[in-house]
């Protein structure tokens, strides 16, 4: 059986970087920090501007915490959240013994939803490993980047793609979000950073370990004909320029900030987190999936929904059948306006922060 999971709201379902060992480390663990180069020495022509300090973001390592917990509560029962961010640096060791201590006298833990498909001979989970069943992943009819892109964005694709990829000729094949995919994950690695960061991995081994019910709230589709449903797919057409475009945008100018918020979920600063500016391409890498014909014809288009549908459902079961229950979701469903937790909020519930 074949078997994987779509990410909470479909973000970061596609994007997922490359584990490899960091250029350099800290040796010790270290709080968001940067590091000015050398001092320059000044020109003797008055008028002459300084240059502006390139600053250099020093990606925390070693154990650290993470964030604190979020309390939702309702009476006497409560669910704790706890915030994941992708990325995270790559090579922290998450140890949080506010999380354990939960985890050991709760009755539930909520894992992050997914979504998986059934087909003839397996199950194929996540909507993005579809097409690469047969081969999808690449352009219609041969064509390559250059032709399908605006030449203006491709002329901004060859710096990073060179940097990121070197000389791979495979990549030009692609259609804009595989391309995408492939040049954020490569980004990732170089800077420090990867996908994820093994946190659920890690609570749901805590719950074992402390013999907990796990709950992993599920959407299951069933695809009939799937082999003619990725062969439509593999021929239809995809509106993912803007996918790319917004992950060369975050590459261009992002990558620090990324490295920042990384830091600031291994120690805990959920100001930091607050403030911090959150430039994310994956809403319009997310609809460009979602929103294709061959997607559409076959009930997929709404998984966002259904997902979100299946959290609250199992969130508010929790809350009602036991005192003390956990949850792990995306930072962003935490924060955010439109999150799950501000659902939660509207619906009732008490919602407090970490102290």
């Amino acid at each position: 059986m074949l078997r994987a999971t779509l990410s909470l709201c479909l973000s970061f379902c596609i994007f997922t970087a490359h584990a490899a060992a960091p250029e350099t480390a800290p040796a010790t663990p270290s709080p968001a920090v940067a590091v000015p180069p050398s001092a320059t020495t000044a020109t003797a022509v008055p008028s002459a501007p300084a240059p502006a300090a390139v600053l250099e973001t020093v990606v925390v390592s070693g154990e650290q915490p993470g964030p604190g917990l979020w309390k939702i509560s309702k009476g006497e029962h409560v669910l704790w959240i706890l915030g994941t961010l992708s990325p995270l640096p790559k090579k922290i060791s998450w140890v949080s013994r506010e999380v354990e201590s939960v985890i050991a006298g709760a009755q539930q833990v909520l894992l992050p939803p997914q979504a998986s498909v059934k087909i003839k001979g397996g199950m194929v989970g996540g909507l993005f490993l579809l097409p690469s069943l047969l081969k999808a992943r690449n352009n219609p009819d041969g064509k390559r980047l250059a032709d399908v892109v605006p030449p203006d964005l491709y002329a901004r694709w060859q710096p990073l793609k060179q940097k990121y990829l070197g000389r791979d000729q495979g990549v030009e094949k692609r259609r804009p979000i595989f391309a995408a995919s492939e040049l954020y994950g490569e980004a990732l690695d170089k800077a420090g950073l990867r996908g994820g960061g093994k946190v659920a991995d890690t609570v749901e081994k805590l719950a074992e370990r402390h013999k907990v019910e796990l709950v992993r709230p599920e959407v299951a589709l069933k695809l009939d004909g799937a082999r003619d449903t990725l062969r439509d797919f593999a021929k239809s057409e995809l509106d993912d320029i803007d996918c790319l475009r917004r992950t060369v945008d975050r590459l261009e100018s992002d990558l620090p900030a990324m490295q920042l918020r990384a830091n600031a979920w291994a120690v805990g600063d959920i100001e930091a987190l607050r403030a911090l500016p959150y430039v994310d391409q994956n809403q319009a890498c997310t609809e460009a999936m979602l929103q294709n014909s061959a997607v559409q014809e076959h009930g997929m288009g709404d998984l966002r929904e259904r997902v979100a549908r299946a959290w609250l459902e199992s969130a508010e079961t929790a809350l009602a059948r036991h005192t003390v229950s956990l949850a792990v979701l995306p930072m962003d469903q935490i924060l955010g306006a439109d999150g799950y937790v501000a659902e939660l909020q509207r619906r009732g519930y008490t919602v407090q922060p970490p102290e």
